[in-house]
């Protein structure tokens, strides 16, 4: 069954939900993993792009557009449709809602960060993989 994983920075943390996105597909692409980073339009799909060349001086992370990316040459695909491919290990989920093909994945990364709107998304999401009964663990990130 779908593990999934809620991540939620601290008022004091810095950085946003994007910022985080990096990190943890930077980690996950460390242990070997595929990485499948779902947003909500292709504004931020193209800004997650932008974001994990720069996120960090002097790191690498291979990563590519679904719509342009090869995917055995990239094992972290950012895109915003109803699909994800042939990828099923790790998701990283963006958007605001819970996309239909979620629980092909191993994980679930939800991550959420300091704007209300955000929030009251991730409650919702929450409930959702709750009321389901997924195996759920929280994660207060401080720093």
């Amino acid at each position: 069954m779908t593990q999934v994983d809620f991540y939620i920075l601290a008022e004091q943390a810095p950085g946003n939900r994007h910022a985080l996105a990096c990190r943890l597909a930077e980690k996950a692409w460390q242990q070997g993993r595929r990485i499948y980073l779902h947003t909500s339009s292709a504004e931020e799909s193209r800004h997650m792009d932008r974001l994990l060349w720069t996120f960090r001086d002097g790191s690498f992370i291979p990563h590519g557009l679904t719509e342009n990316a090869d995917p055995t040459l990239n094992p972290i695909l950012i895109g915003n449709d109803n699909s994800a491919g042939e990828e099923h290990d790790v998701l990283i989920n963006l958007a605001t809602t819970v996309p239909d093909f979620f629980s092909r994945f191993e994980r679930i990364a939800e991550l959420i960060d300091h704007d209300p709107e955000i929030r009251k998304a991730g409650r919702d999401r929450y409930r959702f993989y709750r009321d389901r009964g997924y195996p759920m663990q929280t994660h207060d990130i401080k720093r």
